[in-house]
């Protein structure tokens, strides 16, 4: 059975830190793809950065470039994200997805992942 499991959300004021993770049981780690999506109120979910199956390869929504980091340990089936600067309009739930793949590429749409998490939500006070 599959399971993406985040944790790390919050509340913090504007300019503040939260680093999301997100441990991923039941898959071959080192052969998936993985992707942070978020959906704030009323919103559609949106990406927000992706990983590819090995590492090498990192997409960033340009909504969130430069205050994102992604980084994955294979080792411990977990993939995180780094997030600074918060902004208000950065509140949302986030989401990590994965995907099984053969080759090392990005995937940037919600329709691309097999396997969600429950979400973890992150609200930025202004």
């Amino acid at each position: 059975q599959v399971q993406l499991v985040e944790s790390g959300g919050g509340l913090v004021h504007t300019g503040g830190s939260l680093r999301l993770s997100c441990a991923a049981s039941g898959l071959p780690f080192s052969s998936v793809a993985m992707g942070w999506f978020r959906q704030g109120p009323g919103k559609e979910r949106e990406f927000v950065a992706a990983f590819s199956r090995g590492g090498d390869l990192r997409y960033y929504a340009d909504s969130v470039k430069r205050r994102f980091t992604i980084s994955r340990d294979n080792a411990k089936n977990s993939v995180f994200l780094q997030m600074n600067s918060l902004k208000p309009e950065d509140t949302a739930v986030y989401f990590c997805a994965a995907r099984r793949v053969d080759r090392s590429a990005l995937y940037y749409r919600t329709a691309n992942y097999d396997y969600w998490g429950q979400g973890t939500q992150v609200t930025v006070s202004s």
